[in-house]
């Protein structure tokens, strides 16, 4: 398949820049993946179109405040996100202007107050702006007026440091820049009320429109929830760059399903119920792990590249948000429920005005 098939025009003032007031709120495309009907709603009435014993899979993943700002030893200024741990203190960076860099530089990563730093030092260059830094154990520290830092700490976890200098990891289509207030709205607004367990770099964007409320009313009409951990990596937004779509390799992702909750997928699957996977992260690692129409409780890592062709073994229904022209993310709705269909529904979509993306109106694929 040719990967500009999956081509669409957006007009950009569609982008949604910042998200609605409320979560529920937001508008909500209700698809039939046959393609024969389209029904306008809002995301709060998701219910009038679930049933009793569906089995609704959520992805826990909370995001990590990964976007992080500071300077170099000249004061040249920097901008970087933080990917993965590869060990106590050392980071996996993804860093703007990593040509002017070298292993040995020093650092210095600014915190949201913009008046403290924490130091790092490279170790080694990667490749397309990645870096691998070791972090110092002299953390947040006051520059002298003699130049020298003064202060001493612990390392402390990743996710301490990032809460302290780190900014929500937005995509690069929404813009914004290092402003704390802004950053304090994106860090509550930028995460799903059920995120629990801290590894993500972006947002399962499909679960940013459930509220607590929403959620207790679903399960009051006998909805079931479940829970998937898959920590999103950057590979989410990487668009498709290769002619023909085979010939794409996409990213890998760590997961994990424990046995409470495959449990429950299994039992909603065998009464013969729907498993309505909330994004396609949760779609991913449903059909990763699936055998036979059953899911076992696993942590592992996944690359599997849902597109056009594919057969789905457990994913019955899918709650997702509009995504990128020329994505994996795409290709996996297009295999769900035909790219015919889903182009004619975000052509729909356009005409109606609904927002797309990250903060962006959802879909129910049903």
């Amino acid at each position: 398949m040719k990967t500009e098939k999956l081509n669409y025009y957006l007009p950009p003032e569609l982008i949604a820049q910042q998200p609605t007031d409320i979560r529920s709120s937001s508008r909500l495309l209700v698809f039939n993946r046959s393609g024969s009907e389209l029904i306008d709603s809002r995301f709060s009435n998701i219910g009038d179109f679930l049933l009793p014993g569906d089995c609704l899979v959520l992805n826990d993943t909370k995001v990590l405040q990964a976007r992080f700002f500071g300077r170099r030893s000249n004061g040249g200024k920097l901008e970087g996100l933080f990917l993965a741990e590869s060990e106590h203190g050392t980071w996996e960076v993804m860093l703007k202007g990593a040509r002017k860099v070298k292993p040995g530089d020093e650092l210095y990563l600014k915190d949201k107050a913009k008046k403290d730093f924490r130091r790092a030092v490279v170790l080694e260059k990667k490749g397309e702006g990645r870096c691998r830094l070791k972090i110092e154990r002299t953390p947040l520290f006051n520059i002298s007026q003699n130049g020298k830092p003064t202060g001493s700490d612990k390392i402390g976890s990743v996710e301490t440091i990032l809460d302290k200098i780190g900014f929500p990891p937005l995509p690069p289509y929404i813009k914004r820049d290092d402003d704390p207030a802004v950053a304090a709205i994106d860090k509550l607004r930028y995460q799903t009320v059920y995120a629990r367990k801290a590894g993500a770099v972006a947002a399962p964007t499909a679960g940013l429109h459930f509220t607590n409320q929403l959620i207790e009313q679903l399960k009051q009409a006998g909805i079931r929830f479940a829970y998937i951990t898959l920590h999103v990596g950057t590979g989410t937004f990487k668009p498709i760059t290769a002619e023909n779509l085979q010939d794409h390799q996409i990213h890998q992702e760590r997961f994990s399903i424990d046995e409470e909750n495959a449990c429950i997928i299994n039992t909603t699957k065998n009464k013969g119920s729907r498993i309505i996977a909330v994004g396609t992260t949760s779609a991913r690692t449903l059909e990763t792990v699936a055998t036979a129409s059953q899911v076992k409780a696993t942590t592992s890592t996944t690359a599997l590249f849902i597109k056009p062709g594919y057969k789905f073994k457990m994913v019955d229904a899918m709650v997702t948000n509009f995504h990128l022209p020329q994505s994996t993310l795409l290709a996996l709705v297009a295999a769900f429920a035909d790219l015919e269909n889903i182009l004619a529904a975000y052509s729909h979509a356009i005409e109606q005005r609904y927002r797309f993306y990250s903060y962006g109106d959802a879909m129910l694929i049903i």
